[in-house]
């Protein structure tokens, strides 16, 4: 695989980076590391932290195109992208129906399993329900249904007597409906897509003392490690890639998504697949899942990036 070669169609990048969701620290970070990469593929770039003056901030820089490197809310769920539209300027990434639809874990899940991508058995449960009995035969997963880097999730393991009561917290800020799915044990398998094409599949493994594949295991330093290409059977490694390129199109997604699996190879397990969610917005720092999976298939950060800088465009 190579990065699109030839005459360049922008020259001109806005990195909209930071924005105002619960993932602000970790979209800043994605946005310095692929601006640095532009700035060294030979871009004129400019840096906008994506507040509620966007609009006005835009249209004082002129960009010709825009690196979304947002995450979370406002900027992973199809409102930045219906604002671009607006404006006419090209970005990357999904559009606002895929983006919108892939950051609803529910709606997400129900668009996947109609194209035949095997998702984790749930509900949608509003949060004090949740919060005073136990919503599904225990183990189980309590996910927002609209929040992404694992912000508030918990998983309420067999010998947990009663529902996590961080729920009752008078400062929770992610939404009063949550998902409930059947907790898969095994693996924690991703998979990056490129345009029209699966790259290399990843095993994460968090360090045991966190548990699961949290926040801090996502972000903070040494809270997992990536093992690439995952020691898995080729047979499970090839369905992982073609699963990852379905949820991808049956979403809709363009340019650049990462889909992230749960694979039951315990002693007594089912063996299966199951794909958790859809990332539209992954995490774009140098040493992230996805510049890892790209550089596994022969691309460079900075030629990453400008692939996706390349392929923008409005109407997505």
């Amino acid at each position: 695989m190579s990065a699109r070669s030839g005459s360049r169609q922008f020259n001109h990048v806005a990195v909209l980076m930071g924005g105002l969701s619960a993932e602000r620290e970790v979209s800043l970070n994605s946005g310095r590391a692929c601006a640095g990469a532009l700035q060294e593929a030979g871009y004129k770039v400019t840096t906008i932290d994506a507040g509620r003056d966007l609009a006005q901030r835009l249209n004082a820089t002129k960009p010709e195109v825009c690196f979304n490197a947002l995450h979370g809310r406002w900027g992973e769920d199809g409102c930045v992208q219906g604002l671009l539209e607006l404006l006419g300027i090209p970005y990357t990434h999904s559009g606002v129906l895929a983006s919108a639809l892939a950051m609803h874990k529910e709606r997400a899940k129900a668009m996947m399993r109609i194209a035949g991508v095997p998702v984790a058995d749930g509900k949608v449960v509003m949060r004090a329900q949740a919060a005073k009995e136990h919503v599904l035969a225990r183990p189980y997963v309590l996910k927002p249904v609209a929040e992404g880097s694992s912000v508030g999730v918990f998983v309420v393991r067999a010998d947990h007597e009663y529902p996590p009561q961080q729920l009752n917290d008078p400062g929770w800020a992610f939404g009063e409906h949550l998902l409930a799915e059947r907790f898969i044990p095994g693996r924690e398998l991703t998979c990056a897509v490129m345009g029209d094409r699966a790259l290399g599949v990843t095993e994460i493994v968090p360090d045991e003392a966190l548990g699961f594949y949290n926040y801090e295991a996502k972000y903070a330093e040494g809270g997992s490690r990536h093992v690439l290409p995952a020691p898995i059977s080729p047979n499970v490694y090839q369905l992982v890639q073609n699963l990852a390129l379905t949820a991808h199109r049956a979403l809709g997604c363009r340019g650049v998504s990462r889909a992230d699996f749960r694979f039951d190879d315990t002693p007594s397990g089912s063996g299966d697949v199951v794909c958790l969610e859809v990332n539209t917005q992954p995490g774009m720092t140098a040493t992230s899942l996805v510049p890892e999976l790209a550089e596994h298939a022969g691309l460079s950060f900075a030629e990453l990036v400008t692939w996706m800088v390349e392929e923008a465009s409005c109407n997505r």
